[in-house]
This record gives C-alpha cells, structure tokens and sequence, in this order.
C-alpha cells in the first residue's frame, strides 16, 4: 500500500509506514457473530469456511479477504516470500486498522461521488505488482494459493490508489517541510549527523515530512472514524494499546 507523494520538485516514495499510524475505535468491540457453516463438512458437523473480522458501516471485511490484502500490501513492498508465510496477529492487526481507514476514506468519497481512480494509475499500479514476480504463472499462482483472481486483486489496487489519492488531498500540503525546519533540525542534531549540511539535507526534509505525514494521517484516520460505526471480531475485538473504551 504504497504511494508517491511530491514535495516540491522531489518525489518521496510512502511505503507501509503509514499502517504504524495508530488509531483509536470509533465504537466498543461487539460481540462476535455466528460463523457461517459449510453444509458439506465430512461427518455431518460443520466447517468454518470463513469469519468476519470487522464490519465498517455497511462493509463486512472478512478473515480471507484481510489476508488476502496483507500478503497484496508485503509484495508491493518487495516481500514476496514474506507473503507466503504465516502472518501473525500484530501483521494482521496494522493490516486490519489500515484496511478500515481506506474503506472509510473511500466510502467518504463514494458518497460524494469524488476521487474516482484513473484507469491508468490502476493499470500502472497492477503492472507494477506483476514484475513483483518472474513470470505471469508465478502471479497466478500465488493468486489461486490465495483463492483470489486478477479481478480481486484489482479491485483491491484500485481501493488503495483512491484512498492514498483522498489522503494526499487533505493533508500533503500541510506536511511539507521548509528550509528553516531542515536548518534548525541539522543545527539540533548536526553532532550526529555527519557530513556538511548540504550532504543530509534531503535526507533531513524526507524524514521530516514522513514523520510530519505520518502524525497528520493519524489525525485524519482518527478523524474519519469520529461518525464511523465500526465493530471489530474476535480475535480484533480486543482494544488497541492506548485505545479507549
């Protein structure tokens, strides 16, 4: 879950930082609901065939489907082989809290009929995802282990591209950083730095902005679930550390 945001003439390249980005609910958990049973389960029992995670709104995310966006957000991110391993419940929870912000920021938009994605960004961003892999049966693969298809997968690029794009709107020209914020951080820090001040300067400004990014998407995250009716299931039922009941 990746974007390119501009800070000037320089373009800072935002790779899964922002699922750190801690939230508070909007809503107490509720209680877990009822799984669905498979009517076909050998001796007449029945088998979980899949369970709800989380309902946004009206949008019920369910365990496959937050799995499924997890291991699409580590191979943007250039883990493939990370994808195919098990992932623990601290993955699944930053997961989980980023896929209710995108849906809700895209619901948003939804509503007033704004920020639709562009085909080619969609596009661009799928090709991207395949050269993520050796070949074309390597992607379908890893799909079909994941009982999902290119449509999927779309549909889950497209979400993100529309979410990163209504975030960026709101909060990127607040996060830039000025030469006098580079200055007096070198000047601050200039014993541990190294180098004369013109070598770290970039690196400087794009640590400010992505620290000064991250803080504001926080408060907009945050601000976004104020109205949300959200309800987190076990396993997720349970509060996030420093969240209030």
């Amino acid at each position: 879950m990746s974007a390119r945001y501009r800070q000037g003439t320089k373009t800072v390249l935002v790779a899964g930082w922002l699922a750190l980005v801690p939230v508070a609910a909007a809503r107490p958990p509720a209680p877990e609901p009822p799984s669905e049973p498979s009517s076909g389960a050998p001796g007449g029992g029945s088998r979980v065939i899949d369970r709800v995670v989380a309902v946004i709104g009206t949008q019920v995310l369910t365990l496959s489907e937050l799995e499924f966006e997890t291991r699409v957000s580590l191979v943007q991110r250039g883990a493939v082989r990370a994808a195919e391993a098990p992932l623990d419940e601290k993955t699944l929870r930053g997961a989980l809290e980023l896929a209710i912000n995108y849906r809700l920021l895209v619901a948003g938009a939804d509503r007033l009929q704004a920020f639709q994605a562009e085909r080619s960004e969609v596009e661009a961003r799928l090709r991207s995802f395949r050269d993520r892999f050796e070949d074309e049966t390597s992607l379908l693969a890893f799909l079909a282990r994941h009982d999902a298809d290119l449509e999927q997968l779309t549909v889950v690029l497209e979400r993100n591209v529309r979410a990163e794009r209504i975030l960026d709107s709101r909060i990127r020209l607040r996060a830039q950083v000025s030469d006098a914020d580079v200055r007096r951080y070198w000047e601050e820090h200039k014993g541990t730095l190294g180098g004369p001040f013109e070598a770290v300067r970039d690196t400087i400004r794009e640590k400010l902005f992505r620290e000064r990014y991250t803080r504001l998407a926080g408060e907009e995250f945050q601000q976004v679930r104020e109205s949300a009716r959200i309800r987190r299931v076990a396993p997720f039922a349970r509060l996030q550390e420093g969240e209030q009941p």
